[in-house]
């Protein structure tokens, strides 16, 4: 029988509403590439130490290629056995439907909350094709929507497409990650016309825009009414790392009121310059992963910056292009947090 987010424990659904910090858990291997459980378990106590209220795994930063190589279960069971009753657990789903819905029943016997639905293997299909995907994984257990860039294998998808989306009554909220404010509001405007913008938490996965999601009073016009949504919280790759200043930066954010003071707003500028250079926007993306790698292994929590596919690592000048963003805004890194608890993170 699948999971409904009526089922969640008290308080839990009323957490993601209001808004989380929620890190998309990276993969900590040996120079030999395989599992490095005991960095793998640090980084998820680091996170929960750090101020997450959530572990997202199995998702883009943890490799995809982890179903591959026999890790997919062990890397979800890590977080799961690191994180508090307090901890919302996020697992990522991928490809058609049967793949999809042996995920989620795999991430359902972990103890998992939900799980992020990429749509990324349904490229060319119709929207019909689409929502019937979804639903049927719903079956199985929340949804976490999840619009991720075409630049790196996302599927286009309509205001319809998400109203329909929004339609479906396990889906529990969206990751907003196409990168492109248009797109953005073809979410928003989909859960407005859906009536689902009290059920459906609103989350930024747009890197290169966060503090301004987090900011943003997204008012728009609905049946004769200017209906105000907000993103409430982030599920984020680029909160993989530094993220004490993440958590704080969230919480700012959400201090804030209506009268936005510039500063805060200009925080936008800052976070993204530093997410350009862990990303690797300067080629296209090809260092993501090991940027984020990069930063950890710097402070201590990765021994290395190994990535499953050997042709994944930095791009020229990215590691000298992290070291400049981390000194251009040491209020927003986290190394002093780090060395003071790695070695009780790393203990067995």
């Amino acid at each position: 029988m699948g999971l409904s987010w009526q089922d969640w424990p008290s308080g839990m659904v009323e957490r993601l509403r209001a808004g989380l910090c929620i890190p998309a858990h990276p993969l900590a291997l040996r120079a030999d590439r395989s599992l490095d459980a005991k960095r793998q378990r640090a980084l998820s106590r680091y996170y929960l130490a750090a101020g997450a209220g959530g572990l997202a795994v199995g998702v883009h930063t943890t490799q995809f290629a982890i179903r591959e190589v026999g890790m997919h279960a062990p890397v979800l069971e890590i977080a799961a056995a690191a994180a508090t009753p307090n901890t919302l657990l996020v697992a990522g789903a991928v490809g058609r439907t049967e793949q999809a819905q042996r995920e989620a029943r795999l991430a359902r016997s972990c103890g998992y909350h939900a799980v992020l639905l990429s749509l990324a293997a349904w490229k060319g299909a119709s929207e019909d094709e689409m929502i019937a995907h979804c639903q049927a994984v719903a079956a199985e257990m929340p949804l976490f929507g999840f619009y991720l860039q075409p630049a790196v294998g996302g599927v286009v998808l309509s205001a319809g497409f998400w109203k329909r989306f929004a339609s479906i009554d396990n889906v529990v909220a969206i990751k907003i990650a196409p990168f492109n404010r248009y797109a953005t509001l073809d979410v928003l405007r989909g859960v407005l016309e859906a009536g689902a913008a009290d059920r459906i938490a609103l989350y930024t996965g747009n890197d290169d825009h966060i503090v301004a999601d987090l900011l943003t009073p997204f008012t728009l016009a609905h049946g004769g009414e200017r209906v105000t949504l907000r993103i409430t919280g982030g599920l984020l790759g680029h909160w993989s790392v530094w993220t004490e200043g993440a958590a704080r930066l969230l919480a700012r954010c959400q201090a804030t009121g209506a009268a936005i003071p510039a500063e805060t707003l200009a925080l936008d500028a800052a976070i993204t310059e530093m997410n350009a250079a862990i990303f690797d926007v300067a080629h296209h993306f090809h260092g993501v992963i090991a940027g984020c790698h990069e930063v950890l292994r710097r402070q201590g929590l990765l021994e290395g910056i190994w990535c499953l596919d050997e042709r994944e690592g930095l791009s020229p000048g990215q590691g000298e292009l992290i070291a400049a963003m981390a000194a251009r805004y040491p209020e927003w890194t986290d190394d002093a947090f780090i060395r003071a608890h790695l070695h009780e993170w790393l203990s067995d």
